[in-house]
């Protein structure tokens, strides 16, 4: 965690929710450089901040996160804008942004897998050895399932 305040302000947030590692009275070029270090050291830096201060680190973290009402320029600096002043909406973030990787990744096996399999058979692989040719209505038809359950899907 890195803070503007002092250490005692520092370290009492720091031990109320659990963290480690903390950097107090640093400047806002001082915390770009902070992330900027630990990036080197081959991490992936996540910055939650709601002022002109916190914009720099904003702008150089993997992700950056405004909390609250914050100023314009951290908001515009933002990767992720989040409503409440509510420490608990970032874990709900990064578990949400988790998922639509995950629901992604879904989504391309089964219309990867789909189209593998109909594409050859709407061409007419088929048809030589067993005479089935899938009319082009119905190749339309099986093509409008795949996006509508892919729709769906991402519904979840």
């Amino acid at each position: 965690m890195t803070k503007g305040d002092n250490w005692a302000a520092a370290t009492a947030i720091a031990k109320e929710v659990g963290i480690e590692d903390v950097y107090a009275e640093i400047d806002p070029l001082g915390k770009a450089a902070k992330i900027k270090e630990l990036q080197m050291k081959g991490m992936n830096v996540a910055m939650v901040g709601d002022g002109i201060n916190d914009s720099p680190a904003l702008l150089v973290a993997d992700v950056g996160m405004e909390i609250g009402a914050g100023t314009d320029v951290a908001i515009e600096a933002a990767d992720i804008a989040l409503i409440r002043s509510n420490l608990e909406d970032v874990v709900s973030a990064i578990d949400l942004s988790r998922k639509t990787i995950s629901r992604i990744r879904i989504n391309y096996f089964w219309a990867l897998g789909y189209n593998r399999i109909s594409l050859p058979i709407a061409a007419g692989i088929l048809y030589p050895f067993t005479g089935i040719r899938l009319p082009p209505w119905l190749a339309g038809a099986c093509m409008a399932a795949s996006s509508l359950s892919t729709v769906c899907s991402s519904l979840l």
